[in-house]
């Protein structure tokens, strides 16, 4: 006799025990007993196909299930093959004691495993009834095959068939609602194998309407490639109306059974999956940071060389059209970029804030683009605008001021030119060797006149000379010109001299000969010359033009010409005077029947050309009072645009300033849900924005201020680029705030922080933060931990009540100041990697949170990786790309190294490694 006691046994537990209502079992036999007879066919085959698939493990089989059960020795081989458990020595006896004894033991094991039998007996058994052998064996299938089959905790046959409706879903012409009527076109049976195994059937070649081409491709394909014996007929299904759903179902879980391993797969699949979208996300952002990072700093890379550049320009218009492309610059270029560096600082603080949710290491940007790097590229661009902004002010009033001096020294190189006009030829002439006596004195006088002139033209020379020294230290344009044209006006000065002197020389030595001077004529020349000289100084400086900044300059040259217009009735008797001489002279000459030859020998100054001088300053002085006039109007027009900027700077000042302070305050002292506070600081925002009109009006009169040439406000200390700043850090300020709300949210809904534990936590850090910086320094963070309940020297998080500062400084002298020193020390470069000595709030929370939730972590990776492959130490491409979406595994190709262990084949990868770097633990 075979010992089937030496079979193969599959290692399970008994499992939990199955309650079986009587009542439902009753009703379950009373439909047996009215079983359609095409029913009753089918399950015979199907249990006993299903029975065969376990005894064939023990070297045996059943022909007819209801005679070959009859002895029990089989009934009892099947029950130890499925549960894997030892059944009571049967008993070898042929009598039908014996049959009945040994079916029993196999009813009393069923029993045993929490299955109540109802209505069926060894005896029926025995007899062969095949009723109660098929409803038997159904007892069997269903606490062994299908009682275990959860999904979504529902009861088994509802389990199976949720498991079904997944795994058909996304196949046309399939609706599994039943297990019956729902799988008699076969398409369900197709759909569940191309699911697991799509290589084994082409399921778009299948037709609805021909199901036994479909039944028979799915059991033929099931049997041969997934060890399924064909359990049912084709046309036993087709040719029901209504299938047996107890031979469905055992057919069906044989494919439950054969794909639970896939299931396992898929679960370990889906983890891996999840892990490695995160790191792709967060690669992408890794990417966008450095692209974002890179793009700013190149173009203020690109924008400093421009800032930096001081060539000079040679004329107003053109330094004006600079400052132009300055201000496009500033309302065009410029505020966008600022936005960019808002939003890469949002963008860093939200990576960084992921990865740390995610427990992947913090992101370190490549050299040269952290976030301290731009911000100092940005405070050298910044210090570049200003430098730039200062020159071309200056390089304005420089321009300015060379134009007025190159008018200036025109004027008064023409009038100087104009003045020494054939002065040598008249000093080079020798009219006084054929002159009378009275001739050469004259000649004499009109010389010493002369050098009275000449005297006092040596101050116009040494202005000329002054101005166009001036004109070269300040870098003019046309400086060769101007000291070509200095030069010969110089030398034609010294020239003079010479010839002067040497004149005189001449007419002293003839001097002693020639007598008869007219008196008279020597009085109106050398009264005639030095008013003939003020005059010509009083219109050249009744047309020399004049530059001011402000009101008051204006009003003391206003001042300077009253005192001037003053004085012209004297002057006006001066001429007068003069004017009498002449007079005289013609009157004694008549009355004494003197015949004058030409005119006054001592001067050249002539009583029209003083009339027709002193008309030309009648003229100069109106005029003069009109563009004085004109001048104080602009400088009043000049003041009002200084007062109206100034009203509108010191009210946007002081709010720009209120802002930040209020943001501050805002900032330590949250109330509400998280979600409150980032709508009131949305809002907040809005009001700000709100607010730009303010800055757009400020911009605008800065512009008209600045088209005037303004160069000073003495009503109010700020300055356009104050507000400027301050107006970018007031929207910077509040837009981190609104991102450090984000962050916490992100970190609360990530870690599973209740709003009450975010209360205590905000609680805590305000109480500590006794300076209202944002920021706790290591003394402070380590009384707020303990304040929480966080034992430091523990590393644990145990509540203990909260304490104050005072109390945890008692505590420190109590303990000797001796709480976990290392372990803090770790806290802190978690909390403060930079070792900046301070922790924000957002560091405080995420440590926090870390300390007190679960994470995926590399282990559990490796797990998910180990049953992909099914047990082995490395995986192979092609198990990743049928087991993972196509972008996961080409990914997961990409980076996995070779595996190099004793067990290494071709193709293997090393996925422990892999994952490993996923944490950070080694470079991926």
């Amino acid at each position: 006799m075979v010992d089937y006691h030496a079979s193969n046994s599959q290692a399970s537990s008994g499992g939990p025990a199955v309650y079986m209502d009587p009542r439902e079992q009753e009703n379950d036999w009373d439909r047996d007993l009215l079983l359609d007879p095409a029913w009753e066919k089918q399950q015979r085959k199907t249990f006993t196909a299903w029975c065969n698939s376990h005894l064939r493990k023990a070297g045996t089989q059943i022909e007819n299930i209801e005679e070959d059960f009859r002895d029990g020795l089989k009934l009892m081989l099947l029950l130890e093959v499925i549960s894997g458990e030892r059944l009571p020595k049967p008993e070898r006896g042929k009598m039908r004691v014996h049959k009945i004894n040994n079916v029993n033991k196999a009813l009393d094991y069923i029993a045993s495993k929490g299955v109540k039998l109802v209505s069926i007996g060894a005896e029926e058994i025995v007899d062969g009834n095949a009723k109660m052998t098929l409803g038997m064996i159904w007892t069997i299938i269903l606490r062994f095959a299908i009682q275990d089959i959860s999904v979504e905790e529902t009861s088994a046959k509802e389990g199976l068939l949720l498991w079904c409706q997944r795994k058909t879903a996304p196949y046309k012409n399939v609706n599994v609602q039943n297990f019956h009527i729902s799988w008699k076109d076969g398409l369900a049976f197709n759909a569940l194998i191309h699911r697991h195994r799509p290589e084994l059937i082409d399921y778009d070649k299948l037709r609805k309407d021909d199901p036994l081409t479909n039944l028979n491709n799915a059991f033929e394909v099931a049997e041969k490639y997934l060890d399924i014996p064909k359990m049912m007929d084709a046309e036993d299904i087709v040719n029901t109306a209504r299938p047996d759903e107890k031979a469905i179902m055992t057919y069906v879980s044989s494919f439950y059974h054969a794909f639970s391993g896939a299931q396992k797969a898929e679960t370990a699949a889906n983890r891996i999956c999840k892990v490695l979208a995160v790191n792709q996300e967060n690669e992408h952002l890794m990417e966008d940071y450095e692209k974002l990072a890179s793009d700013l700093l190149e173009w203020i890379r690109r924008t400093i060389p421009w800032l930096e550049n001081r060539a000079p320009e040679k004329t107003m218009a053109e330094m004006q059209q600079k400052l132009e492309d300055f201000r496009g610059y500033r309302r065009v270029h410029k505020p966008p970029k600022v936005q960019e560096k808002c939003q890469l600082e949002i963008n860093f603080n939200t990576l960084q804030t992921k990865l740390r949710l995610s427990n992947r290491p913090a992101f370190m940007p490549s050299e040269g683009r952290m976030v301290s790097d731009i911000n100092g590229s940005w405070h050298n661009l910044e210090g570049a605008e200003k430098g730039y902004e200062e020159w071309m002010l200056n390089e304005i009033r420089r321009l300015e001021r060379l134009d007025h001096l190159a008018e200036k020294f025109r004027q008064k190189a023409t009038i100087h030119e104009s003045w020494t006009d054939g002065k040598e030829a008249m000093l080079t002439q020798k009219d006084y060797e054929t002159a009378s006596l009275s001739e050469v004195k004259a000649l004499l006088r009109k010389h010493e006149a002369f050098e009275s002139d000449l005297a006092a033209h040596q101050d116009r020379v040494e202005q000329i000379a002054a101005i166009a020294q001036e004109l070269n230290e300040l870098d003019y344009y046309d400086s060769p010109s101007v000291n070509a044209r200095c030069q010969k006006i110089c030398e034609q000065w010294d020239a003079l001299g010479s010839l002067t002197q040497s004149r005189r020389e001449s007419l002293e030595r003839t001097e002693k000969q020639l007598e008869s001077i007219d008196e008279l004529y020597l009085e109106y020349a050398k009264r005639a010359a030095p008013f003939n000289n003020w005059m010509e100084g009083a219109m050249e400086d009744l047309q020399d033009m004049f530059i001011v900044h402000n009101i008051e300059e204006i009003q003391g040259l206003i001042t300077a010409h009253e005192q001037f217009k003053s004085t012209l009735p004297e002057a006006n008797k001066e001429r007068e005077a003069i004017q009498a001489i002449q007079a005289e002279v013609q009157k004694i000459a008549q009355y004494n029947g003197i015949k004058l030859s030409g005119g006054n020998p001592y001067t050249t100054i002539t009583p029209k050309s003083i009339d027709d001088k002193w008309h030309k300053v009648e003229q100069l002085v109106p005029q003069r009072d009109r563009a004085l006039q004109e001048e104080l109007a602009k400088q009043q027009s000049n003041d009002h645009l200084r007062r109206k900027f100034a009203n509108q700077a010191n009210i946007v000042g002081p709010w720009i300033q209120t802002k930040m302070e209020e943001i501050g305050r805002i900032s330590i002292e949250m109330n509400g849900t998280l979600e409150d506070q980032l709508v009131n600081l949305r809002e907040y925002e809005q009001s700000i924005i709100e607010y730009k009109p303010n800055i757009d009006q400020l911009e605008g009169d800065h512009q008209l201020i600045q088209e005037a040439l303004i160069f000073d406000n003495k009503y109010t200390a700020y300055t356009m680029e104050h507000l400027r700043v301050g107006w970018e850090q007031l929207l910077t300020t509040i837009a981190r705030t609104i991102n450090e709300i984000e962050n916490q949210i992100l970190t609360r809904d990530a870690k599973g922080i209740s709003q009450e534990q975010l209360h205590e936590y905000r609680t805590s850090f305000n109480h500590f933060d006794k300076d209202h910086s944002g920021a706790l320094m290591a003394e402070e963070f380590k009384a707020c931990l303990i304040s929480l309940g966080y034992d430091v020297e523990n590393n644990k998080a145990k509540r203990t009540g909260q304490m104050d500062m005072d109390n945890y400084r008692a505590l420190l002298v109590a303990t000797g100041n001796s709480l976990g020193d290392a372990e803090f020390a770790r806290i802190m470069g978690i909390v403060d990697p930079n070792n900046s000595g301070a922790v924000t709030f957002q560091a405080f929370i995420d440590f926090m949170s870390r300390e007190t939730t679960d994470t995926d972590t590399a282990d559990q990776v490796i797990a998910s990786f180990k049953i992909l492959a099914a047990d082995k130490n490395f995986i192979t491409a092609e198990e990743l790309r049928r087991e993972l979406p196509p972008d996961q595994a080409e990914y997961c190709i990409a980076r996995m190294a070779p595996y190099s262990g004793p067990d290494a084949k071709p193709g293997a990868l090393d996925y422990m490694s892999f994952s490993t770097a996923l944490y950070g633990e080694s470079d991926l």
